[in-house]
């Protein structure tokens, strides 16, 4: 067992895009009782994140490596089998891990838990024998849909933390009301918030509009907004209208985008504003410069009035929750693009952000201290209970079972015959499989996040 105070922490992080590596590997930073050694695990599908959106997200780890569900569970078993290594890492050391942050979809972090069940005490060697890691689960931002569904997916981690006391208190409430034991259940906040504190600043006026990737979903409803967008940026010519897009063209993140501004604006009736830009980037620093940030419902509302940003939320296209603005319900900050243009800046309900985690009082500082003392108090223990999901081949025996197949395991959690992939061969032939592997990914990775999207946009036509 290592010491808070003298061994480092050896935390390793599972995510499945950009968004939840960033919430994940910051998370990791926060909880760990002490200095950790960061191991990041991409796992490989439509989303997995380039070096680009790795680099935007400004969150590091010792070595990272690209992997399916099935490498990232031998890895974890000690079989040394860390998957194609994204960035340089000595990948040597096969001393299980303390702790694994489950960064993924709810249903991947169910798969991954069976997965880690049904490895056994006797697949995990290391400095305390027969000890399982501490598993660490959560949410990247607002949850503002499929709340029973994705928290029951992750019922069975050590720690679901909550990002404020409105989640931890609706978290708890849904495990309850099925039977499920709520202890897991950790009040924290987003580990990304912080930034220096808002000041205007003489000269400066910076509208930034923060766009998400699926919100909203249809042409017409992102057209309405880039035109509005644009139409106010004529309005205010003196103003700096910033267009805050989350990945390029072919880029994928947490969510699909099939739509992107970047290919709207190309047609945009009379052409962008020469005031209006799209730029990309670490959010924190476009919020450096911004005086007013507007939004459908992306998290970066959160991180703009926990800096103390004036923040706007709009109700143009209704206030739905398949928009997701329906989370924003009596926080004082629902209006309109025809208010925001007649200079309408709304002020937050100082009720609504005390449950929000913004934390914009200070108090942020202190937000991870309870997860960070409960993975303590785990790590300390000589030994800890089997992982026990909410979901068993008996609870959801029409569910569960459909659910594991997709991530190639057993009803049991066990890998699915012909699943595992067998050690690779050293010296010249291993360096061609894994050259021609590696190509395989490359390909794959353009067909879901370039050529995909295309082909579907033209069955629209």
């Amino acid at each position: 067992m290592p010491s808070p105070t003298s061994e480092a922490v050896r935390v390793a992080v599972l995510a499945d895009s950009d968004t939840r590596w960033k919430w994940g590997a910051l998370t990791a930073r926060r909880i760990a009782p002490g200095p950790l050694r960061l191991t990041g695990f991409l796992l490989r599908g439509r989303a997995t994140p380039t070096a680009r959106q790795l680099a935007e997200t400004g969150a590091e780890a010792d070595e990272i490596h690209e992997v399916t569900g099935g490498e990232f569970l031998r890895r974890v078993a000690g079989d040394g089998d860390g998957g194609a290594p994204f960035a340089a890492g000595d990948g040597a050391d096969d001393t299980p891990f303390d702790v694994i942050v489950l960064a993924v979809v709810g249903g991947g972090v169910q798969a991954m838990l069976h997965g880690l069940a049904a490895l056994g005490p006797d697949r995990r060697p290391g400095r305390c024998s027969g000890r399982r890691p501490v598993i660490v689960t959560g949410y990247v931002g607002v949850v503002y849909e499929k709340l029973a569904d994705g928290l029951l997916l992750r019922h069975g981690a050590d720690v679901v933390l909550a990002n404020s006391r409105h989640d931890a208190d609706r978290f708890r409430a849904v495990y309850e009301g099925v039977g499920a034991d709520p202890a897991g259940v950790a009040e924290a906040a987003l580990p990304f918030l912080g930034g220096t504190p808002y000041r205007p600043e003489a000269g400066r006026d910076t509208l930034v509009f923060a766009a998400q990737p699926s919100v909203p979903a249809t042409r017409a409803d992102r057209l309405y907004l880039l035109r509005r967008l644009a139409g106010h940026a004529r309005l205010q010519p003196r103003r700096e209208v910033l267009l805050k897009l989350r990945s390029r063209p072919g880029e994928h993140t947490t969510h699909l985008e099939e739509l992107p501004y970047q290919r709207l604006a190309e047609r945009l009736p009379g052409g962008v504003p020469p005031n209006l830009r799209l730029v990309y980037g670490h959010m924190g620093e476009v919020l450096d410069r911004a005086d007013l940030l507007i939004t459908v419902s992306s998290t970066a509302a959160l991180e703009s009035l926990h800096r103390g940003i004036p923040t706007a939320v709009l109700t143009d296209l209704g206030v739905r929750e398949a928009l997701g603005n329906h989370h924003f319900l009596g926080s004082g900050l629902l209006t309109s693009f025809d208010r925001i243009d007649a200079g309408h800046r709304p002020a937050p309900d100082p009720y609504w952000l005390a449950g929000q985690g913004v934390a914009a009082d200070g108090r942020y500082e202190t937000a991870f201290d309870t997860a960070r003392t409960r993975v303590a108090e785990l790590l300390a223990r000589d030994e800890l209970p089997p992982i026990a999901p909410y979901y068993t081949p008996v609870s959801a025996p029409g569910y569960l079972p459909g659910l594991l197949a997709r991530h190639h395991l057993a009803p049991d959690g066990t890998p699915l015959a012909g699943g595992a992939r067998k050690a690779e061969p050293g010296g010249v032939r291993g360096a061609v499989r894994g050259a021609v592997r590696g190509a395989a990914r490359g390909a794959y990775r353009q067909g879901v996040q370039r050529v995909a999207p295309v082909i579907r946009r033209m069955g629209e036509l």
